[in-house]
């Protein structure tokens, strides 16, 4: 789906002329391409929407709607029980472990949120602390998912990808699952890997040709040997349990993970917004969908415009692939002794000599969910015309806050 930036503009502008800014929107179009494609890339194997890339049931809801996307991997406990209780789904996985004894004690006292509910675990002391909030005989049986570590250690200390889970090896994940096959009171159902290092690295970093390079090479390199790795973790494991799903991936590897003859189901959710940081991926590039809008407010010289805040930066490492970038009108660039700030940000350029106070500015953020973080409710953008949806924010609920 081509993006004319010009008519977009036009577009977001007049759909939202009556309201005031800072505004955040989702061009609905550009959402429901973007999930369609994802379901052709992963070429039959249902995708599970990660909802922290989300953060709004509304669209939640509108892609689990979709052929080819099935059940919710949420970023906490608080937040699965909330999903199965509004209704938006009975099947979520939990992507990272918990430690909220409330949540687990709210798991363990309902059958209906147990048998929707799948939680994370990578170390025994994990199901220790389940059964310190609920003894195995007073409880329902809870649902386990083995977190795989997908990250590459090609020798050494060497160790490339994210520090997650200390289940590396086809050995230690069967060790788990027999461990866990022996706890009363727990169901192992499931395995997840995230090849962080593969899914979340781009491959082509704008003007930056030798790292560009550099990590091609690496995932060459590190995806042979997570095919292998994995497909012997879910033997070891399939011994001592039957699994009803190995998931993995992430937006960008969906359709490399999806090919994985282990993998039964694959992972996204960044890809419907197609924030910033996908620019810098080679293979598959989302239609930006996602965009937050915020008023020029003063001219302290002819080539700049300045916006009322901006610092809408993304979690990471402190570097400039984390800020949001000024996408609509083309042409305007960060202050670099500034940047964007947390209540105005000087934009530079050509197309700076044409805006004046009251004009709009949008922007793109680097990452997907987090732009829900700044707004209570996200503009629904269908042809011309806008309708509001609430964030999870603008829902009461701050989940990591």
């Amino acid at each position: 789906m081509l993006t004319d930036r010009s008519a977009l503009h036009q577009r977001l502008d007049k759909a939202t002329s009556h309201l005031e800014t800072p505004i955040a929107v989702v061009d609905l179009a550009a959402f429901d391409d973007n999930a369609d494609r994802l379901t052709a890339r992963a070429a039959g194997k249902p995708i599970r929407v990660a909802s922290k890339s989300v953060r709004c049931r509304a669209l939640l809801e509108r892609v689990l709607a979709r052929p080819g996307w099935h059940g919710v991997m949420a970023y906490t406990l608080p937040e699965a029980i909330w999903l199965v209780r509004s209704g938006v789904t009975d099947d979520v996985l939990v992507a990272y472990p918990t430690a909220d004894r409330t949540a687990l004690r709210r798991l363990a006292g309902d059958e209906k949120l147990a048998a929707a509910i799948s939680i994370m675990v990578d170390h025994p002391s994990q199901l220790d602390l389940v059964d310190q909030v609920a003894a195995p005989e007073d409880r329902a049986v809870i649902r386990l998912c083995i977190d795989l570590d997908a990250s590459w250690k090609p020798g050494g200390s060497l160790h490339v990808g994210v520090r997650r889970s200390p289940v590396h090896s086809a050995t230690q994940a069967g060790a788990l699952a027999r461990k866990i096959a022996t706890r009363p009171g727990f169901r192992l159902v499931g395995m997840m890997s995230y090849e962080a290092h593969i899914a979340g690295v781009g491959d082509d970093p704008p003007g930056q040709a030798l790292r560009a390079r550099a990590i091609r090479l690496m995932q060459r390199r590190a995806l042979p040997e997570l095919l292998t790795r994995r497909a012997a973790a879910v033997r070891a494991v399939r011994e001592h349990a039957d699994l009803e799903y190995v998931n993995g991936g992430g937006t960008g590897s969906v359709a490399t993970t999806s090919a994985d003859p282990a993998i039964t189901e694959v992972t996204a959710g960044s890809g419907l917004y197609g924030p910033a940081l996908f620019d810098a991926y080679r293979d598959w590039r989302p239609t930006p969908a996602a965009f937050f809008a915020l008023s020029v407010v003063r001219r302290p010289a002819p080539r700049i415009a300045t916006v009322l805040g901006g610092g809408w930066t993304a979690s990471g490492p402190a570097e400039a692939s984390r800020l949001p970038t000024p996408y609509l009108p083309e042409g305007l660039s960060f202050k670099g002794d500034e940047g964007p700030g947390e209540v105005q940000t000087p934009l530079l350029g050509a197309a700076a000599e044409q805006l004046r106070p009251g004009d709009r500015v949008w922007f793109r953020h680097a990452k997907a969910g987090e732009l829900c973080e700044h707004v209570n409710e996200l503009q629904l953008i269908d042809g011309s015309t806008a309708a509001p949806a609430p964030t999870y924010r603008g829902e009461g609920h701050a989940f990591l806050g």
